[in-house]
């Protein structure tokens, strides 16, 4: 069994998958809620105390076997870039990667775990190898262990959401944009043949849409929340709701367009072929068509249970929350 959790800073998502022959299976899943503080933000263990509580009750009443997780970092908390190579051995790379880490993170490298990817070894010596690289803050993860061993789990795994979103969302073959959508903020990542490119987070997120319709209709945040999931870029209710959306959903969209701009121009490859979108606000209304017609390019909802198997009564009960799960499935699928 291999188990992922999404400590995302509204709900935490839990999955545990089987490994067979073809494979994996859905064993048990679940989310819930959460409002209080989270290991970015805590100042000492004790803070985490609470969170732990909810996860070790999530991890029970989900019917979660296995004690060993994988777990995601907040994308806004970690760094990560491609840097390339002229065609060193893979023992050259582990050795050039220390020395080149220094000039790329904001941190020290003796105050970080740095860990990198070989995404692309050309046979072209002017193309060389195509490395990513990422680096978290020792701290972080330190936290995220000892939040983990409070609620009586064991982490086997500690990765990026993006890389997590990649291999539970992204197909085998071609280029594709993952957009994820979070509270607090949305993750964006050019993938190519499944090896994240390039990737960054923005602050505009599910929160910045609720905010918005708050203060532009002059309604409390709940009731904003509730408009907000009903009508979302409908034009139902003579388009209000939609008309407080659009600008913070038209940042979104520059984002997006200045994201594959960079990976063309920069990186040198190909445009994505679609957009792939998770996370709570995928499912506003006319989100997808809106995002479609505002990048020019096809827009879908990425189906994290897709490279998963599952009794058809399980997924149907997933079906609308299921955007919600491709970072903990991706953490699972890595199958520690």
């Amino acid at each position: 069994m291999s188990v992922g959790i999404d400590i995302g800073s509204k709900t935490i998502k839990i999955v545990e998958l089987e490994k067979e022959a073809k494979g994996f299976r859905l064993l048990a899943s679940g989310a819930v809620g959460y409002q209080g503080i989270l290991p970015a933000v805590s100042k000492d263990d004790k803070e985490l105390l609470p969170l732990s509580d909810v996860i070790r009750k999530l991890h029970k009443e989900a019917h979660i076997r296995s004690k060993e997780v994988s777990v995601a970092l907040p994308e806004p908390l970690v760094f990560t870039r491609t840097i390339k190579f002229p065609l060193l051995t893979d023992q050259e790379i582990v050795s050039a990667v220390k020395w080149e880490a220094e000039q790329y993170i904001p941190i020290p490298a003796t105050e970080a775990i740095i860990e990198h990817q070989i995404i692309e070894r050309s046979q072209d010596a002017s193309k060389g190898v195509t490395v990513l690289l990422v680096a978290s803050p020792k701290i972080l993860v330190e936290k995220y262990i000892s939040l983990l061993q409070g609620a009586g789990l064991t982490t086997v795994g500690v990765e990026t959401e993006v890389l997590a979103l990649a291999r539970a969302l992204a197909p085998e073959t071609g280029t594709f944009l993952l957009l994820d959508f979070g509270a607090t903020s949305t993750d964006i990542a050019v993938v190519k043949d499944t090896m994240v490119r390039f990737s960054r987070s923005i602050p505009t997120a599910g929160e910045a849409f609720t905010r918005a319709l708050s203060q532009s209709l002059g309604i409390q945040p709940e009731q904003a929340e509730a408009y907000k999931k009903t009508y979302g870029l409908s034009s139902d209710l003579e388009g209000k709701v939609k008309a407080s959306l659009a600008p913070v959903f038209n940042l979104v969209a520059e984002e997006v367009k200045n994201a594959i701009h960079f990976y063309q121009t920069e990186e040198k490859g190909e445009a994505p072929k679609s957009v792939i979108v998770s996370g709570g606000t995928s499912s506003m209304p006319e989100a997808i068509s809106t995002l479609s017609s505002l990048l020019g390019i096809e827009v879908v909802v990425g189906n994290p249970f897709a490279k998963v198997s599952a009794d058809a009564a399980t997924l149907k009960n997933l079906a609308n929350y299921a955007s919600l799960y491709s970072v903990a499935v991706g953490l699972a699928l890595r199958g520690d």
